[in-house]
């Protein structure tokens, strides 16, 4: 009977190690998302924006920075937000 019992306990730790580490999984997929999508700011705006590279941001670069940032996260929210409402229109949510 200990036997059997120490088999079941031992069956709960593997499933709480399996859940702690799909959560950890998860946390760690969302920072390399969030990375991904700050190096795609990157050169997207810096393509955009700097003409030549120096030693200081004129204002003009910067604040052309700041609006297309600005602007990639307002699309990015936007397409985030649009697929949730189809998905919860089509009943996937």
């Amino acid at each position: 009977m200990s036997d059997s019992f120490d088999s079941f306990t031992s069956g709960l730790d593997t499933k709480g190690a399996e859940k702690e580490l799909q959560e950890f999984l998860m946390v760690e997929k969302q920072k390399a998302q969030f990375n991904a999508q700050i190096h795609e700011f990157n050169d997207i705006c810096w393509d955009k924006c700097v003409d030549k590279p120096s030693n200081k941001l004129d204002s003009k670069t910067e604040t052309c920075l700041s609006n297309c940032v600005d602007r990639f996260i307002d699309v990015s929210l936007l397409i985030t937000n649009r697929f949730a409402q189809m998905l919860q229109k089509s009943g996937g949510m």
